[in-house]
């Protein structure tokens, strides 16, 4: 590709809202450009990229036996009823009416075409197990697109469908995604970690998330260096420690004024943050359409947080909102000074640490006014004791007891073990050996494409622009041309390596524009090609071309006449150098 032909510019500046570096490098090395809120065109470098992301996608699945399809972005509302979520996906699925006034979706997600085709299809033992996958675009409606690629509302996903006869069989799928997964990202030149992660809207008896540790990500993962324990602070469980040893005392109301939250209750009481109780409301919203959506009053320790992620799944709420000053009013709570003590018809939670504590800070639903000593059972009771709190760092790790760590990590893939959660509703069965119907088994695995170029880009790159693997580079090579007004024959040497290195199979860039080597190599390191080559003057001086090493700034001259078998050379090195990270990974149920 000549660069004068390249359908993109890049820029001196970056739009204010950037804030991270890889999204920020993106935009000014002119692989993307932003059309809407979390919408973004792919221009022909990030295409390039992301086509060859695609392929050693592709080469890892088919692998394992995955066969490759196309479904349907638009779907039939039916489809989605007949599954339930329909009703239990809020906004975040994009629903319509076609001009025959039938209800349509813009799938997130194809387990329910994928279960349509099975209860087709598949009607014999004989035809399991087996593996589809596709890549289709898909359309999340996020309320909080951000990071460029990272988070966009229209992306494109590699989604595979595990079938299966067994578990054991659905087992047996499941790791090896677990394994081409770790190779995929691997080969995209990234070091990540699988962790035990929440099923979501997928459900599902459980999941996993691909995460890479990074500043900028979303996540927050909680990991044990012990025991190598490792989720996400959604499901995260800890070993809950009680700290009361006073016996039980008798309840007394005190005055608090002006103290609305746990930090100014404990300054003012001189009591530390874990002897009070947190009040949290929020309204639930079940699955399905039957029943209304509940009021809750949660209470965890007050020097913990309420993990609403292990609270939705717990009261099985499709979704989990903060209730509204005036909705707690119409309880008799508080805001501020609310305990359960005395309240009737709401749903009362309690964390399971909760009942181990004595003598606790709680709100008497008065403004202006606290309990001491209150306690469970005696003074108050719960609907409901499970583990509702999150996990924090130093929390005690609920395996070995060590402390865990809370690192951010971007969340880069989904696997998740569906079992019957999509085949029931269907229908979806096979007849055994003995001709008995039996349900077929599913799971689903997905890795969102731009979102894995977009944290390519926030590793890869240092103070002048990206350093892109080669493996996801858009070219292999980036050659300059700088021209002389004393040796006018530059040009067509460059024109004739840039033809030699073509034929040769190397995907070359050629910067051919009449431009200063300033302007030329600052875009070269915008860009992140890992080798620049530069034909000028001095190089040929020097005996050839000079190259460089995008990532470590070595140089290298090359002889004219050895340019292009050198480069073939240095760019299987590269290659192989990834191909050598691709080793078997532990499975970590």
């Amino acid at each position: 590709m000549r660069y004068s032909n390249l359908f993109t510019t890049t820029l001196h500046e970056t739009p204010a809202d950037v804030q991270f570096p890889g999204h920020r490098f993106l935009l000014r090395a002119g692989y993307i450009r932003q059309l809407a809120a979390g919408v973004y065109s792919l221009l022909p470098l990030a295409f390039r990229s992301l086509k060859k992301i695609e392929t050693l996608v592709r080469q890892e699945i088919t692998a394992i036996g995955g066969q490759e399809i196309l479904m349907p972005v638009a779907n039939p509302a039916d489809l989605w009823k007949e599954s339930g979520r329909w009703f239990n996906i809020d906004q975040e699925l994009v629903r319509f009416i076609d001009r025959y006034g039938r209800e349509m979706v813009l799938a997130m997600t194809h387990e329910e075409v994928v279960a349509d085709l099975v209860r087709k299809l598949i009607s014999s033992y004989r035809q399991l197990p087996a593996i589809i996958f596709h890549f289709q675009t898909k359309w999340r409606d996020d309320v909080r697109p951000r990071g460029g690629l990272i988070r966009a509302r229209e992306f494109t996903m590699h989604d595979s469908y595990g079938l299966a006869s067994s578990w054991d069989e659905l087992y047996q799928q499941y790791r090896q995604h677990y394994q081409a997964y770790f190779n995929i990202f691997h080969r995209c030149g990234l070091e990540v970690m699988a962790v035990k992660a929440d099923t979501g809207m997928m459900g599902g008896q459980f999941a996993h998330e691909f995460m890479l540790l990074s500043p900028v990500g979303e996540d927050t993962i909680l990991t044990c260096d012990h025991c190598g324990y490792a989720a996400n602070r959604q499901i995260a469980k800890f070993t809950k420690i009680a700290r009361s040893t006073e016996p039980v005392k008798p309840i007394l109301k005190v005055a608090t004024p002006e103290c609305k939250t746990i930090e100014d209750l404990a300054s003012y009481l001189k009591v530390p943050v874990w002897k009070t109780a947190k009040a949290v409301f929020y309204i639930a919203t079940p699955n399905g359409t039957v029943e209304a959506d509940r009021f809750v009053f949660a209470v965890v320790r007050g020097d913990q947080e309420v993990n609403e992620t292990k609270l939705a799944n717990l009261l099985k709420a499709s979704k989990l909102r903060p209730a509204t000053e005036e909705e707690i009013e119409q309880t008799g709570a508080v805001a501020g000074y609310a305990s359960p003590i005395g309240l009737k018809n709401v749903l009362v939670v309690i964390d399971d640490l909760i009942p181990q504590e004595h003598n606790l800070v709680a709100g008497a639903n008065l403004v202006g006014y606290h309990y001491q000593n209150v306690n469970y059972e005696r003074d108050f009771e719960a609907d409901l004791i499970a583990d509702i709190s999150a996990a924090q760092a130093g929390d005690a790790c609920s395996v070995c007891q060590s402390p865990l760590k809370a690192e951010r990590a971007i969340e880069l893939a989904n696997t998740f073990a569906l079992g019957n959660q999509y085949s029931l509703p269907f229908e979806c069965t096979y007849q055994d050996a003995h001709g008995e119907n039996r349900p077929i088994l599913m799971s689903s695995y997905g890795i969102g494409m731009g979102r894995l170029l977009g944290a390519i880009a926030e590793i890869h790159f240092d103070s002048q622009g990206l350093c892109l693997p080669v493996t996801v580079a858009p070219f292999d090579i980036h050659l300059i041309l700088l021209e002389s007004r004393q040796n006018t024959e530059i040009r067509q040497q460059a024109d004739l390596l840039y033809k030699g290195l073509t034929q040769a199979g190397v995907e070359t860039l050629y910067d051919d524009r009449v431009e200063s080597a300033g302007v030329k190599f600052a875009d070269a390191d915008l860009i992140g090609i890992p080798l620049r080559v530069t034909l000028s003057a001095r190089s040929l001086k020097n005996g050839g071309v000079e190259l460089k090493y995008r990532k470590t700034g070595a140089l290298e001259h090359i002889p004219l006449d050895q340019t292009v078998p050198r480069l073939q050379e240095i760019i299987q090195a590269l290659k192989h150098e990834i191909e050598n990270r691709v080793v078997p990974v532990e499975y970590r149920q």
